[in-house]
């Protein structure tokens, strides 16, 4: 059980990561700065942590909504939408 609440923070960390360089290099973007990439990063690590929280929020017994609220709180002005540049399936 644990496993699957920590599963999808991780999967998501590992893909964002992972698409940073392409991003920064697709055709007819321009090339991201190192400055600006470090923020990317920095930004990145911070909606990671935002899931992770929101995750052990949810291990811990509190209410989805308690939970999201948090999660809002603790992602604004880092990603789109309510959920933290994330959305569940249900």
């Amino acid at each position: 059980m644990k496993l699957k609440l920590f599963a999808a923070p991780l999967i998501a960390a590992l893909i964002i990561f992972g698409g940073l360089p392409v991003h920064a290099q697709q055709k007819g973007d321009k090339p991201h700065s190192a400055a600006e990439i470090k923020k990317d990063v920095a930004d990145h690590r911070a909606m990671a942590e935002a899931h992770l929280n929101a995750a052990k929020c949810l291990e811990g017994g509190k209410s989805e909504k308690e939970c999201h609220a948090q999660l809002a709180k603790d992602c604004k002005g880092l990603a789109i939408g309510k959920y933290c540049g994330m959305k569940h399936r249900h």
